[in-house]
C-alpha cells in the first residue's frame, strides 16, 4: 500500500500491531509503531494500551511506566493502561510498585475496577502476602467496587497455597453472606487445596457438604452417584474435568493410584472426557509406581481416544524410562518427540539433561544445556539444580560452583535442593567444613537448611569420627525447630554400630519412637546389620519378624542383610536362603547374587556357585568385577585352579580384565606346591590375559615368593620391576625383610632396610615389627630393644604385634623381668596379648616354679577376652605337676599341686579340650609318684573313652 502512496488506516496499524503482539514478536511492535508515527498518524488509547502490554510482557516495566506517563500527559490512556502496567508489576513479584501505580491512577483521576482490584489482590498472593491482599480489597471495594467471585477465588486460591485451608473454607462462608454465589472454580481451588494438604476424607466431606446440604439436593461429587446439575441464583454447579483431573493428579502425587484409577473410570462413565492433563496426570501416577508398561499402553491409550500427548506427557515417560537405566529407550523417544513436532520447552530440557547426567553420559547432558541456551530459553532454578548435581555426582565441585554462580547472576533463585547437591558433593570428598560453610552461606541468603541437609552432615561427621561436631549439628538442627527424621535416625544407628555400640542404639530408638516417630525399612536394615555383625541373631531374627508383622516391606537390601546376617552364622544353607527371597517375590540384585556365591565358596558348595554365575548372565543380571573376585578366590581357595582359570576365561569374554586381587589370589594357589617355576608361570599367564603390570602386581608376586624364603627370586623380579620404570616402595621392601627373616637372614634384612633409607622409602610399624620378629627368632633381644627404641624415636608407635612380638623374644629367652615390663606397656597402651604371648609369659613363670603368677595371668587373659587354647593348659598343668615333684615340698603342698592339676583339666574338659601326649605322661607318672595309681588310671581311661567317642 505505501509503496503506492497509500498510507494505511489507524485501524489498520493498530490491528497489525495488535497480531505481532498476540503473536509474541514483541520486538517488532516498537518497530511498527515507528512505522506508524513515520507515516504522520498518531496513537489511539487501543495503540497505547497494546504498546504498553508488549513491552510490560517483555519484562521492561520502567519503560512501560515511562510510555504511561508520557501518553498520560497527552490524555491518551484510560483504566486498561494502568491495569495492564499494574499486572506487569504484580507478574515480576512488586506488589508494593503494583499498588504505587494504584495510586498515581487515583490522583489522575482515572476510574479504578474490578480488574484493577483483582489484579492487585492476586499480586499480593503471589508472594504470600495473601493477608494484605485481602485487606487491599476490602479497602479498595469502601471506595465503590464491587467484589466479585473472581476476587474471592483469587484470595480461596492464594489461602489454599499457603496451608490455611480451613480460612478458604470460611471465605466460602462470607461469599454467600455477601449475596456472591460461588462457582465450580471456587469449589475446584478449594478441592486442589485439601488434596495438596493430603486430607482427602476433609475434601470429600467438606465438598458434599457446601454441595449438598446448602443446595438441599444430594449432589456428591466426589462419590459420584448422581450427576445432576443444581441451580444457585442461575449459576449452574456441576463437577467439570478440572474437578476431577484436580483429584486424579493429586491422587497420583500422593501414590495413590487406585483411587485415582476409580475417578478416572467415574468421570468417563460420567460422559467427561479426560484431556492431556488427565492423561498427563495418570502417567506420572504410574511412572511414580514403576508401571512403565502401563505408561506406555496410556499413551496409546490418549492416541486412539483422539488426545495427542503433549511436551509434559512425553518427559514425565522419558524421566521414568531413565530412571530404569535405559538411556537407549529414553532416546528413541527423544527422537519421537522431534518427529512429531512436540516443542520442547525448559521442563523438557531440564529432564533430559537431568536423564542423561543420571546415566552417566555427562558429554551430552552438557550439550542439553548449551542447546537450551542456544535456544534463546532461560534455565530456571529445577534446570540448575538438575546441572548442578549432575556436576557433584561427577565429582566436579567447581563446575557446581561455577554453575550456582551463573544462576545468581541471571537473578535464577536456588533453592534448598540446589544447595544440598553441593553440600553433599563436598561431604563425598571428605571436605566437611567446607561443606558446613555452604550451609552457612545458604541461611546468610534466607535458604533454610532442611532435615536432610543436617542429616547429611551429621553423617559425614560421624563416618569422619568427629562424633561431637555431630552432635553439636543436631543440637542446632533441634534449636531452629527442624524434627529428627528417619534419615538422622539412621545416621546415629549407623554410628554406634560402627563402633559396637548397639545398646546405646536400642536406647535411641525407644526414645525416637516415643517422641512419635516410626522406623521405616531402612531403620530396620541398619539395626538387623548391627545386631548380626555383634552375634546377636536372635533380635536381628525378631526385628525382621517385626517388620513382617507391621507389614513394612522387605526391600533388596533389607534381605541382603538378611541373607549375609544368616550365611556368615553358618547355620542356614545358601540354597535355602535364596529360595525363601524367591517366594518373597524380591528379585536378587548383584549384591544378593554376590553373598549367594560367598556362602557356597564357603560352604565347599563350588557347583551351585557357577550355576548361580550362569544363571546371572542368562537373566540378564551381568557379573561385576567382585562376583569374579569372590568365586576366583573361593575356588583358588579350595586348590581348584583349572576351574579359577574357566572363570576367568569367562570374565574375559564378558569385558572384565584380570585385577590385582585375582593375580593375588591365582598366586596364592599356585605358590601352595612351594615351585617358583609354577608362581612365574601363572604370573605370566595373567599378564597376557591382559593383566596391567603396576607397583601392586609387582608387589604381589613378590610377596609370594618372599614368603616362601625364594628371595633370590624375589630380588629378580623387583630388578624387572624398576627396569620398566617402577619404584619399588614400603611394601616392596617389606616383602624381601619378611623373606630374609623367614630365612634367618638377619643382617640381609637389615641391609634391604638400610637401602630402603637410602632409597627414600619410609619404614612403616610393619617394617619394624619384621625386623623384631627376625631379631626375636634369633635371640637377639638387646638389639631388638635397641631397635624398639629407635622406632619410638622416629615417632612410630607400636602396635599390637610389636609387643607381642617383644614378649615373645624376651619370655623365650628366660628373661620374665623384660617380659613382664613390656606386658605391663602393652597393657597400659590398651593393647590385648595374644594367646600365644600370653602362653610365653605363663611359661616363664611355670619354668620357674611360680604357678601363682602363672594362674593369676590364665585368670588376667580371660578377662581381657583372650581364650586360652590347649598349649595354655598344658604348660600350666606340666607346671604344677613339675612343682609337685620337687622333694623340699611337704605332702600336702604336693597334694594342693595335684587339686590344681585336677581344676584344670576339669577346665579342659569343659572347653572341650585335650591335653597333648607329653602332658598326659606327665600326669600319669606324677599322680603315680604320689600313690594316685587309681586316679592315674581312672584319668587315663576317662581320656581314652573321650578320644573315641
Amino acid at each position: 500500500m505505501r509503496k503506492h502512496g497509500v498510507i494505511p488506516v489507524l485501524t489498520l496499524w493498530n490491528h497489525l500491531i495488535y497480531s505481532f503482539n498476540a503473536s509474541g514478536l514483541v520486538s517488532e511492535v516498537m518497530l511498527l509503531y515507528s512505522e506508524m508515527l513515520a507515516c504522520g498518524l498518531l496513537p489511539n488509547i487501543f495503540t497505547v494500551n497494546v504498546l504498553v502490554h508488549s513491552v510490560v510482557k517483555d519484562g521492561n516495566l520502567s519503560f512501560g511506566l515511562e510510555l504511561l506517563r508520557s501518553f498520560g500527559a497527552k490524555n491518551i490512556v484510560d483504566t486498561v493502561t494502568y491495569n495492564t502496567l499494574i499486572w506487569g508489576f504484580c507478574e515480576q513479584g512488586l506488589a508494593y510498585q503494583g499498588l504505587g501505580v494504584l495510586s498515581e491512577m487515583v490522583k489522575k483521576g482515572i476510574t479504578f475496577d474490578a480488574i484493577s482490584c483483582n489484579i492487585i489482590v492476586k499480586g499480593f498472593c503471589r508472594i504470600g502476602f495473601v493477608r494484605y491482599g485481602e485487606w487491599v480489597m476490602d479497602n479498595l471495594t469502601t471506595c465503590g467496587i464491587c467484589k466479585d467471585v473472581i476476587g474471592f477465588n483469587i484470595l480461596i486460591d492464594g489461602y489454599c497455597k499457603i496451608g490455611d485451608v480451613n480460612y478458604a473454607v470460611e471465605l466460602i462462608h462470607r461469599m454467600r453472606s455477601e449475596g456472591i454465589v460461588p462457582d465450580i472454580i471456587s469449589y475446584n481451588t478449594l478441592i486442589n487445596g485439601f488434596c495438596k494438604k493430603g486430607d482427602f476424607f476433609m475434601a470429600k466431606s467438606l465438598i458434599n457438604e457446601i454441595l449438598g446440604s446448602r443446595r438441599k439436593k444430594d449432589f456428591k461429587i466426589l462419590a459420584g452417584t448422581d450427576n445432576r446439575k443444581e441451580v444457585d441464583n442461575g449459576v449452574v454447579l456441576e463437577p467439570d474435568l478440572i474437578t476431577h483431573t484436580t483429584l486424579i493428579s493429586a491422587y497420583c502425587k500422593q501414590e495413590t493410584l487406585e483411587e485415582a484409577l476409580s475417578i478416572y473410570e467415574e468421570m468417563v462413565v460420567n460422559g467427561i472426557l479426560p484431556d492431556v492433563v488427565t492423561y498427563s496426570s495418570i502417567l506420572n501416577g504410574f511412572c511414580k509406581h514403576g508401571k512403565l508398561a502401563e505408561a506406555k499402553v496410556l499413551m496409546m491409550e490418549m492416541e486412539k481416544m483422539g488426545v495427542d500427548p503433549n511436551h509434559v506427557s512425553y518427559a514425565t515417560l522419558m524421566d521414568s524410562i531413565f530412571k530404569t537405566g535405559n538411556s537407549v529407550d529414553a532416546s528413541a523417544l527423544q527422537s519421537l518427540m522431534i518427529v512429531r513436532g512436540i516443542v520442547f520447552d525448559v521442563f523438557v530440557y531440564t529432564t533430559l539433561m537431568d536423564g542423561l547426567f543420571k546415566a552417566g553420559k555427562s558429554k551430552e547432558a552438557e550439550t542439553i544445556f548449551i542447546t537450551l541456551l542456544k535456544n534463546k530459553m532461560v534455565p530456571n532454578t529445577t534446570t540448575y539444580s538438575a546441572l548442578i548435581d549432575g556436576r557433584c555426582k561427577l565429582g566436579d565441585i567447581n563446575g557446581a560452583e561455577s554453575a550456582l554462580e551463573e544462576m545468581k547472576e541471571k537473578d535464577v533463585v536456588p533453592n534448598v535442593v540446589t544447595y544440598s547437591s553441593i553440600v553433599n558433593c563436598y561431604i563425598r570428598k571428605e571436605m566437611l567444613d567446607e561443606a558446613v560453610n555452604v550451609m552457612r552461606k545458604m541461611v546468610s541468603e534466607n535458604i533454610l537448611p532442611n532435615e536432610y541437609i543436617y542429616a547429611a552432615l551429621i553423617d559425614g561427621y560421624f563416618k569422619a569420627g568427629e562424633e561431637m561436631v555431630a552432635l553439636d549439628l543436631y543440637s542446632e538442627m533441634k534449636l531452629i525447630g527442624l524434627k529428627e527424621n528417619n534419615f538422622i535416625l539412621d545416621s546415629f544407628l549407623n554410628n554406634l554400630k560402627r563402633s559396637g555400640r548397639m545398646w546405646e542404639a536400642e536406647e535411641l530408638v525407644k526414645d525416637m519412637m516415643s517422641r512419635g516417630l516410626s522406623l521405616d525399612h531402612v531403620n530396620y536394615t541398619s539395626l538387623m546389620d548391627g545386631y548380626f555383625k555383634e552375634g546377636k541373631e536372635s533380635a536381628a531374627l525378631t526385628l525382621a519378624q517385626e517388620m513382617t508383622e507391621k507389614n513394612i516391606p522387605f526391600d533388596v537390601v533389607a534381605y541382603n542383610v538378611l541373607i549375609n546376617g544368616l550365611l556368615r552364622l553358618g547355620k542356614y544353607d545358601a540354597q535355602s536362603v535364596y529360595a525363601r527371597m524367591r517366594e518373597l517375590d524380591l528379585s536378587p540384585d548383584i549384591i544378593t547374587c554376590n553373598s549367594m556365591i560367598n556362602a557356597y565358596c564357603k560352604e565347599g558348595k563350588f557347583e551351585h556357585a557357577l550355576h548361580l554365575w550362569d544363571d546371572m548372565k542368562s537373566c540378564g543380571l551381568m557379573p561385576n568385577s567382585i562376583t569374579c573376585n569372590i568365586l576366583i578366590r573361593g575356588l583358588c581357595k579350595a586348590g581348584k585352579i583349572h576351574k579359577a582359570l574357566n572363570v576367568l576365561n569367562e570374565m574375559l569374554s564378558l569385558g572384565f580384565s584380570p585385577t590385582t586381587a585375582i593375580h593375588r589370589f591365582l598366586l596364592d594357589a599356585s605358590s601352595r606346591n612351594g615351585r617358583a617355576d609354577a608362581i612365574l608361570q601363572m604370573h605370566e599367564h595373567l599378564v597376557s590375559m591382559g593383566l596391567e603390570l603396576n607397583q601392586a602386581v609387582f608387589n604381589t608376586l613378590i610377596t609370594v615368593l618372599c614368603r616362601l624364603g625364594m628371595t633370590r627370586k624375589a630380588v629378580s623380579v623387583l630388578e624387572d620391576m624398576t627396569g620398566r620404570g617402577l619404584s619399588a616402595d614400603t611394601v616392596t621392601y617389606n616383602a624381601l625383610i619378611h623373606g630374609y627373616c623367614t630365612g634367618s637372614h638377619v643382617d640381609k634384612a637389615f641391609a634391604t632396610y638400610s637401602l630402603m633409607i637410602a632409597k627414600g622409602v619410609t619404614p612403616n610399624i610393619v617394617t619394624y615389627n619384621l625386623l623384631l620378629k627376625g631379631l626375636s627368632t634369633s635371640g637377639l633381644m638387646k638389639e631388638a630393644d635397641e631397635l624398639f627404641a629407635l622406632m619410638k624415636e622416629k615417632g612410630l608407635n607400636p602396635n599390637a604385634s610389636t609387643y607381642d612380638t617383644l614378649i615373645s623374644g624376651h619370655g623365650k629367652i628366660g628373661s620374665n623381668r623384660e617380659s613382664v615390663k613390656v606386658y605391663c606397656e602393652m597393657i597400659t597402651k590398651g593393647f590385648i596379648p595374644r594367646t600365644s604371648t600370653y602362653n610365653v609369659l605363663i611359661d616363664s613363670f611355670s619354668r620357674v616354679g611360680k604357678m601363682t603368677q602363672a594362674q593369676e595371668l590364665l585368670k588376667e587373659m580371660q578377662l581381657r577376652g583372650s581364650l586360652p587354647n590347649s598349649s595354655t593348659y598344658d604348660i600350666l598343668i606340666s607346671g604344677w605337676c613339675d612343682l609337685s615333684n620337687q622333694s623340699e615340698l611337704d605332702r600336702a603342698s604336693k597334694m594342693s599341686c595335684l587339686v590344681e592339676v585336677k581344676n584344670l583339666l576339669l577346665e579342659m574338659n569343659d572347653k572341650q579340650l585335650v591335653p597333648s601326649e607329653s602332658t598326659v605322661f606327665n600326669i600319669s607318672s606324677t599322680f603315680a609318684k604320689l600313690g594316685k595309681k587309681f586316679d592315674a588310671r581312672q584319668f587315663s581311661k576317662g581320656l581314652y573313652k573321650r578320644n573315641i567317642v
